[in-house]
């Protein structure tokens, strides 16, 4: 059975947390004890309903301001596929919250309240998914209920959503008109809403087309750990430890060693303790070459055949996480999966404008949630693959020197 990763986004109120909860609620997926715990917790609610919300809303802080704060995950499943659900904050304030939520994701729901329509919370949702390459979008318009579902209502957001979509270059968008509060088109098809002929919400993440999250086309290997016993028994043993990122490798590949450049053979490959003919991804392996070669933590071991760039001058998209602002000149360290090199920032070309989802050139710096790109000085050559070509070896994050809190999430261009 395979996998499917998603996240809720949308602004504050729109029902992210609700529309979970009533998707493990209509689907079967709450066990007695959650569902007796949070009835105790609705029960003073005046209409005698339970706030689904509640099952998500974990922290205390969370439940006393009504609202999402950190992200939470939820698993569930169907007879047709496994579910990770990530619910991320809607407020702006937590919009870093929502990237790392995204990250990794399959699939985004963007919340739109049917009454609100397209606003500056689903533009910048729509702009991360967008830069984070999400393959799939659905915009599940949500309160029809309280627009007696109209469908008008929903046809003006389908259409003001498009021409955002178009901006933005979204690949795959559906959209569902939904009640999340009621239950409306989210796992059965609602009976007040017969002018809309597409699938539910939940029928469309059990039939949504997933690429494999892993890529096996480009071999990646991040370096973690040089193993040199040095000892009697191993006096010869020189191993290189880490996760393969992406791709196969067989004995007898030629790579090359980055950012060096230095060409060798596979020699051996060890996994679990047993030397195999080949490994993949995400295998945690032991590769062995034919030459002694001068390798630290955080060099990647690369096909001949599949280069990857290796610069000091970087450019990337930063979605910024700091109170304080990011401004030129300011250095940081960027850590790139386990390789970690100080850098400064040289140039911001622009900022990206939320609203018109423009560029804006000429600014000085960047604020709290704001995306701008950047030129980036390393103090040493970084290896690396645009994040657009394969998202695993170009992500990155930027850590404050003094702190070392992760002020910023970079897509390497």
């Amino acid at each position: 059975m395979d996998l499917l990763r998603f996240l809720t986004a949308g602004s504050v109120d729109d029902g992210k947390s609700t529309l979970i909860g009533r998707l493990l609620y209509d689907s079967k997926n709450i066990l007695i004890d959650q569902l007796d715990a949070i009835e105790r917790s609705s029960k003073n609610r005046k209409d005698g309903s339970v706030d689904l919300a509640l099952l998500t809303d974990g922290l205390r802080a969370e439940r006393e301001q009504g609202i999402t704060i950190d992200v939470a995950y939820k698993y569930f499943s169907t007879p047709k596929r496994k579910f990770i659900i990530a619910d991320t904050p809607g407020h702006i304030q937590y919009t870093r919250n929502m990237v790392t939520g995204a990250s990794n994701a399959d699939l985004i729901i963007i919340l739109v309240d049917a009454r609100n329509g397209v606003v500056e919370q689903t533009r910048r949702h729509s702009l991360i998914a967008s830069l984070l390459n999400i393959p799939h979008v659905v915009v599940a318009i949500n309160k029809m209920d309280l627009l007696n579902y109209d469908r008008n209502a929903y046809d003006q957001i389908v259409a003001d959503y498009k021409k955002v979509a178009a901006t933005l270059k979204l690949n795959t968008v559906s959209y569902v008109p939904i009640s999340a509060l009621v239950g409306d088109n989210i796992v059965d098809a609602s009976t007040k809403m017969g002018w809309y002929e597409g699938p539910t919400l939940l029928e469309y993440l059990e039939n949504v087309e997933v690429k494999s999250s892993v890529n096996l086309d480009n071999a990646r290997f991040p370096v973690q750990y040089v193993i040199r016993p040095q000892t009697d028994a191993l006096h010869d043993y020189r191993g290189y430890a880490g996760k393969i990122e992406s791709g196969i490798y067989r004995k007898g590949d030629q790579v090359v060693v980055y950012p060096s450049g230095v060409e060798a053979t596979i020699e051996k490959i060890e996994l679990g303790g047993k030397e195999v003919e080949e490994a993949f991804a995400p295998q945690s392996v032991v590769l062995h070459l034919d030459q002694d070669v001068d390798i630290s933590r955080g060099d990647s071991i690369v096909k001949k055949d599949d280069s990857l760039k290796v610069s000091q001058d970087i450019d990337a998209i930063v979605c910024w996480m700091d109170e304080k602002p990011l401004s030129v000149g300011q250095k940081y360290f960027l850590q790139h999966g386990s390789k970690v090199v100080p850098a400064m920032v040289k140039e911001i070309r622009y900022k990206l404008d939320v609203n018109e989802l423009e560029k804006i050139y000429e600014v000085s710096k960047a604020d709290l949630n704001e995306v701008v790109e950047v030129k980036l000085k390393t103090a040493s050559p970084l290896a690396y693959d645009a994040y657009s070509h394969i998202r695993e070896s170009g992500g990155a994050v930027l850590v404050d020197q003094t702190s070392f809190v992760t002020v910023g999430a970079a897509l390497l261009q």
